[in-house]
Order: C-alpha cells, then sequence, then structure tokens
C-alpha cells in the first residue's frame, strides 16, 4: 500500500466508512446507557402501542402504570413496530436504535455528492443524530424518508417515492411536505396512482392488529389528541415550541401569539418557489427545496423539541455542503453555531443556567432559522441555471 493510499484509509477502510461505524456505535452506545439503566421510557411507549391497538386500548390516553408521557404518532406506526413489539424487548429496543442510524445513513449515501462531501455532512449532523438516539426517538428515520421520498423521484421510482411519503405521513404527519417532489416527477400520471394506491392500503393496513372499527376509531383519536398537543405545546417554559413561532412567542413573553401568520409565510415561501417553473430542471434547485423542508417540518411545527432538529440540522447542513464554496465566513459561522448552540445547547456541555435560558427563549431554534430565511430567499429570488453543469453530472449520479 502506497503513502497516498495509506493516507485514505485507516485499517483498510475509509474515512465515510468509519464515519458509518460512528453512527452506528453512538447507536449502540445510546441503546446499552438506556436499556441497562432502565430509562427506555420512549421506547416502551412505542413498544407497547402495538399491544394497546391489538387490545383495543386508546393509544393515546396516559398508561402511567407502563410509562410516562403519551403516545402521539398515527395508527400505522403500530404495523412499523409489530416485529420489534414481538421480540425481546433488549433485541427490539437494540434494532430500533441501530435501525434510525441505518435509515439516516443511508438516505445520505443516495444524495448525489462525494463521499468526502458525504462524511462531512454526517459529521456535522453527528451530535444531533447522537441526541435524537439519547432520546430514543424516530426522527433520524423521519428526515431519511424526507430525503429518500426525493431520491426516488429522481430516479423515476415514484412507487417507493410515494410509499415513503404516505407511510411517513401516516405515522408522523411531517414527510407529508414530500408530496411538493411531485412536481419534480417526469411521470406525474404514476406519481398520482401510485400515491392512491399506497393511501388507499396504508390507511387499512393496521386493521389486520385491531380490526377496522377500532381502526376507524383511532383515527379520530389521533386527530384529536394532535389537536390538543398542538395547543399545549404553545407554552412560554416547556421544552416544546421551539420553532419560529415560539421564539416570537418566548421573545415577546406572549404565549397568545397565534401560528397561522407564521404557517402562512413559510407555505407562501414553498408556493412562491414552485411557481418558478423554469428553474425546475436544475437539480441545485431540487435539492435546496429539499433542505427547505426537512428545516419547514420543524421551524414550523410547535411539537419541535430538542430531540427533533436531527431533521432541520440535516437540511441545513445539506445545503451548506451543496454551496459551490460551502466555507464561507457565514457559512463557517452557522455551522458553529450550529454544532455548538443548537447541538449543543440543551445538553450538559452547558451549565444548568445556560440551559434554562436557552430553552426560556428556545435558543435552539435561532441558527437554523437564519440558514432558513436564507435558504427561502434564494428558492424565490436566486438564478440555478448558473450551476446548469454541476447539475447535469449530479443529475446522472443520483439517478443510478
Amino acid at each position: 500500500m502506497d503513502a497516498r493510499t495509506s493516507a485514505k484509509k485507516f485499517w483498510g477502510l475509509t474515512g465515510y466508512q468509519w464515519t458509518c461505524i460512528l453512527y452506528i456505535a453512538v447507536a449502540i452506545f445510546c441503546w446499552q446507557l438506556k436499556y441497562f439503566r432502565h430509562i427506555d421510557n420512549n421506547y416502551i411507549i412505542f413498544r407497547t402501542s402495538f399491544y394497546h391497538f391489538r387490545d383495543h386500548l386508546n393509544l393515546y390516553l396516559l398508561y402511567p402504570a407502563e410509562y410516562y408521557d403519551v403516545y402521539i404518532y398515527g395508527p400505522l406506526f403500530t404495523v412499523f413496530i409489530a416485529p420489534l413489539s414481538l421480540m425481546p424487548e433488549w433485541l427490539g429496543f437494540l434494532l430500533w436504535e441501530v435501525g434510525n442510524a441505518a435509515a439516516f445513513l443511508w438516505a445520505i449515501h443516495l444524495l448525489p455528492f462525494s463521499n468526502k462531501t458525504k462524511t462531512i455532512i454526517l459529521l456535522l449532523c453527528a451530535i444531533e443524530f447522537a441526541n435524537s438516539s439519547h432520546y430514543m426517538q424516530f426522527n433520524p428515520i423521519i428526515a431519511a424518508i424526507v430525503i429518500l421520498s426525493f431520491v426516488m423521484v429522481k430516479r423515476h421510482k415514484e412507487q417507493y417515492a410515494t410509499l415513503f411519503t404516505v407511510a411517513g405521513t401516516l405515522m408522523k404527519i411531517y414527510p407529508v411536505v414530500g408530496l411538493a417532489f411531485f412536481f419534480f416527477s417526469k411521470n406525474k400520471a404514476k406519481y398520482i396512482l401510485w400515491s392512491v394506491i399506497c393511501l388507499a392500503v396504508l390507511l387499512c393496513l393496521p386493521a389486520i392488529i385491531s380490526g377496522p372499527g377500532f381502526l376507524i376509531q383511532t383515527y379520530k383519536d389521533w386527530f384529536a389528541a394532535l389537536t390538543s398537543k398542538n395547543i399545549t405545546n404553545q407554552s412560554l417554559t416547556t421544552g416544546f415550541d421551539w420553532c419560529i413561532m415560539g421564539m416570537i412567542r418566548r421573545f415577546l413573553q406572549d404565549s397568545t401569539i397565534p401560528n397561522w401568520p407564521f404557517l402562512l409565510m413559510g407555505a407562501l415561501s414553498v408556493a412562491g418557489a414552485l411557481l418558478r417553473v423554469k428553474q425546475y430542471p436544475y437539480l441545485k434547485f431540487q435539492l435546496q427545496l429539499m433542505c427547505s423542508l426537512l428545516m419547514m417540518i420543524v421551524l414550523f411545527s410547535t411539537a419541535s423539541e430538542h430531540p427533533t432538529f436531527i431533521i432541520a440540522t440535516a437540511g441545513a447542513v445539506i445545503y451548506i455542503m451543496m454551496q459551490p464554496k460551502p466555507f464561507t465566513p457565514f457559512n463557517i459561522v452557522m455551522l458553529v453555531l450550529l454544532l455548538v448552540v443548537t447541538g449543543l445547547g440543551p445538553s450538559d456541555a452547558f451549565p444548568k443556567p445556560a440551559r434554562i435560558w436557552m430553552q426560556h427563549y428556545a435558543i435552539k431554534a435561532y441558527a437554523p432559522a437564519i440558514i432558513w430565511f436564507k435558504l427561502a430567499w434564494e428558492l424565490l429570488f436566486a438564478d440555478f441555471s448558473k450551476d446548469q453543469l454541476s447539475n447535469k453530472a449530479n443529475s446522472r449520479e443520483i439517478q443510478r
């Protein structure tokens, strides 16, 4: 092995491969930390949902004898978690953590970037992935679902794109943003057909566990639970509402400020971008819209909390790293803020008074919000044809 090859590899593996191993190692570490100390409450909520649904128990009530907090996902999630629920708890929990890592790694792997760029993206997202994994959350898979929905549209595999979008939406609503990729599909009739098929099948699929009558009731209960949670999230002191409207509410110390003006602003930004039909052929425009949507499902949601930000951070980091010159002074400052304030801010890396202050003002959301405003402005006004040559090369890569 010559000096050049040895510089690129360590123990026969590239830096990209070692970074993937890092993610799996973080997942395993979080599993053993939580499981053997019996602090796996979130996974217990997920696991138990299958049994509650099977036994016709309301998924969205409190069950203090089993866990604290409440289940908030859709009925389809009980089908998704069923194989893990039927395993011994230790094994299902381990596969849950590793599965979240694997899904996120797969999604990043399929993006049209060099392995060097993917390595940097993964390293810059590692803190937020660890945050989500520490809380045993579903968010890395949510980020993966949105990215994979985009990639499958680009690969002309609308059946898989719609499967990811519909399945994700019926589990946690957020991936509904993937419907925007319909506008980039080369076969819109196929996209619509598969959307209808996936929706029809996946809406009814949980009935194999509960029967149709209880499934219908559970959809009603889910809607009621989401409505109630949206109201309770709008507080000036909780660990939720770390979004753009939450930032304003906390800055002004007024919990009555409504969501709709901010949601309208976000919707108009996406609508305005999608009206720029002449920009559709350019992959950078398409990727940038994907990044915007990844960020928006966190920055415009009252349910946003500490472990949710792996989704927004993935969007922010991909956006920065896809630029011709990613390490400009502005981008470096934003990346430092993403790592130090957004990533580590609510953790024990900061003293308790600083953590309380950051929670009080939703400081975790500030850096992603700044990046999103810049990104959204470019989607509305930038000319993406200037990157036409690189787009053609990357378009061939993403369609392989």
